[in-house]
């Protein structure tokens, strides 16, 4: 059974979606909750009938709504959450890319395919980062145009400066 919540964030409702193997989806603002949950029904169905429902009392949903607020009120900088990322192997090497972004920090989607030794493949790490299904928690509003410029958001792209502009002003300083 796949279970959800929602949370209130600055941006917006968030609906977090986990099962017993981790946190496997996250639907921000303005993003579709139907798609993702067809999504999940489409990858989890596959051995039989997949529910979906409300789990207040989850405790995996717990902890991620409490690294959220946590990460809306500027004290973390990282997740660490159990994830249940599905996808292929070069999409699973894009988020393992994207979640080694430092928190305030943003990379080129070309830089990205040139650490993955494929410099002619920006436009297919751009597809990657879109089916990212843990956006914030998977990092992809911290991936960016060649030139610095805003591009592509699930939450769109007044939802993904928002985000940028907290991380800058809320980045830990370590002394």
């Amino acid at each position: 059974m796949v279970v959800w919540t929602e949370f209130a964030s600055p941006i917006g409702p968030i609906r977090l979606y986990s099962w017993r193997r981790g946190l496997l989806g996250l639907v921000l603002p303005g993003s579709n909750a139907a798609q993702l949950e067809s999504r999940i029904e489409q990858q989890l169905g596959a051995s039989g009938k997949i529910t979906i429902v409300p789990g207040e009392s989850d405790a995996l949903l717990a902890h991620a709504v409490q690294q959220l607020a946590e990460y809306f009120a500027g004290a973390r900088e990282r997740f660490d959450l159990s994830l249940d990322l599905w996808g292929t192997p070069f999409q699973l090497r894009v988020w393992e890319l994207v979640q080694a972004i430092p928190y305030g920090q943003t990379r080129s989607y070309a830089a990205l395919a040139r650490d993955l030794g494929r410099p002619r493949a920006a436009r297919a790490v751009g597809a990657a980062v879109g089916a990212n299904p843990l956006p914030i928690v998977v990092p992809c509003h911290r991936v960016v145009g060649t030139h610095g410029e805003l591009v592509g958001y699930a939450g769109g792209l007044a939802c993904k400066a928002w985000l940028l502009a907290h991380e800058r002003a809320t980045r830990i300083i370590s002394t």
